[in-house]
């Protein structure tokens, strides 16, 4: 008698298929990229070039600065012919979205609104006030209105993805995260998810600062960008967090390497997702007096006075000068694949082989501590279906507080760019943990009626 075949002696590949698992991806793609002027395009078209299979497709670009967009048309040509996928891939580019969205598999969004122009008033105005940021593109006022020149621009966007490409994944990079995410939350039904690198810039800093191998570690993360928290620290089932603590607290050339990180850590008992500089934005302990700055912040994304707006317009002209010297062949372009979410779960849509990533979605009672009708940064899994969030349940309740502190902001922001309101976006600065630390209510309604004043080219409609 012949025995039946038992599944748990298949191989590998015979399991995969029986899952309806992929190897590598089995058809052409179409992926639009928004913003193409922005410094991810270069490592985020080298990461889709590196998708196994994925031997076809098409990568549009779009953006409104023609100048910037040819650069990256030429420097994704020369990309596309590095590889060995140069018969199949091709580049299109337009200054028009809605040729570029027609027939969409995915669309990776890096858009700036206002270029240069606006990142002085955001910082120069609230310095007058007492309000010191370092970076200042993701929470208080600089976060605030560059998501009320933002979202209103990203809304029309998403209006044409519903029109031309309804089944197109939206992966979004463009800051401020939480107040775009659920701004789009809100207002479309696109499918939206919000990406960035610090859970796994960050869970990489923890295998440095613990001397632990990264492979060894192990860690749970959650909250909501930039204030997501690694709640689970261990090595071998053993709590790394008491002695990192203790080494934070006698090291000082430790310290220095992460200094508001990792002094909040020594009070709060958990280690944040986002730089020194930026995380002391979100807090009114660490930039409300010059003698605190100096005291507790670094150079550069360390917590640097006005660092973002000094720096951002440098920053631009240097990556266009790189793109040229990339295209000329002066410079190395490196087609390795990054760490970045965007071609996995590219990936992982198409082969269904499942994929972990830690984005933006909304909290429908994920975080069971964080209120609902907002958003979580959790663990996501990644497969033919989609991005399924996971559980997490209850942050520990001074992490939770901290995180609903700038909720407030955050709900009251989004909707100030849905409903384009001067008044609920006042609001959200007033309940801002920093500005609420500086400033009077007078004070703060007078600073973003100037703001308000300074940028009105690039906010038209808000009443």
């Amino acid at each position: 008698m012949e025995k039946k075949k038992d599944l748990g002696h298949l191989d590998h590949m015979q399991k995969a298929q029986n899952l309806g698992i992929l190897h590598e991806v089995k058809r052409p793609l179409k992926i639009v990229f928004l913003g193409s002027g922005s410094a991810f395009f270069r490592p985020l078209m080298a990461d889709v070039l590196n998708i196994p299979g994925a031997l076809q497709g098409e990568m549009a670009l779009v953006d409104i600065d023609e100048e910037r967009l040819d650069l990256s048309r030429q420097l994704g040509e020369k990309i596309i012919s590095m590889s060995d996928r140069a018969e199949g891939w091709k580049i299109s580019a337009s200054t028009d979205r809605v040729p570029a969205l027609q027939r969409a598999d995915y669309i990776i969004n890096c858009i700036e609104v206002s270029g240069t122009e606006c990142v002085r008033f955001d910082n120069d105005i609230p310095l007058e006030y007492g309000v010191d940021q370092c970076i200042g593109d993701t929470v208080g006022p600089g976060g605030v209105f560059k998501a009320l020149r933002t979202a209103p621009v990203l809304l029309e966007v998403l209006a044409d993805v519903e029109k031309y490409c309804p089944n197109a994944w939206f992966l979004n990079y463009t800051n401020p995260m939480s107040m775009l995410s659920l701004a789009a939350f809100r207002a479309t039904n696109v499918k939206f998810v919000g990406l960035c690198h610090s859970v796994q810039g960050s869970s990489k800093n923890l295998s440095d600062y613990t001397e632990v191998p990264y492979e060894e570690m192990k860690w749970r993360c959650a909250g909501i960008n930039h204030l997501a928290w690694f709640t689970e620290l261990s090595r071998n089932g053993k709590d790394l967090y008491p002695e990192l603590i203790k080494k934070a607290q006698e090291d000082a050339e430790l310290l220095a390497k992460d200094p508001v990180r990792l002094h909040f850590m020594t009070q709060f008992g958990c280690f944040v997702t986002e730089s020194s500089g930026h995380f002391s934005e979100y807090l009114p302990y660490y930039r409300k007096r010059p003698e605190l700055i100096e005291k507790h912040c670094g150079e550069r994304y360390l917590g640097q006075s006005s660092f973002y707006a000094d720096c951002w317009p440098t920053w631009r002209q240097e990556n266009d000068d790189s793109r040229k010297k990339m295209i000329s062949g002066e410079e190395e372009i490196k087609m390795d694949r990054t760490w970045e979410y965007a071609s996995y779960i590219i990936e992982a849509m198409e082969t269904n082989n499942p994929f972990k990533i830690y984005c933006t979605v909304p909290n429908t009672g994920l975080i069971t501590n964080l209120p609902r009708d907002n958003v979580a940064e959790v663990a996501c899994t990644v497969d033919a279906e989609g991005i399924t969030p996971n559980f997490f349940g209850a942050l520990p309740p001074q992490l939770a507080q901290i995180c609903r502190s700038h909720m407030g902001v955050i709900d009251l922001a989004a909707q100030a760019c849905i409903e384009k309101s001067k008044e609920l976006a006042i609001q959200a600065l007033m309940l801002d943990p920093l500005t609420a630390a500086v400033c009077s209510l007078d004070e703060i309604r007078e600073m973003g009626n100037r703001l308000f004043e300074a940028q009105k080219d690039f906010l038209p409609g808000f009443k």
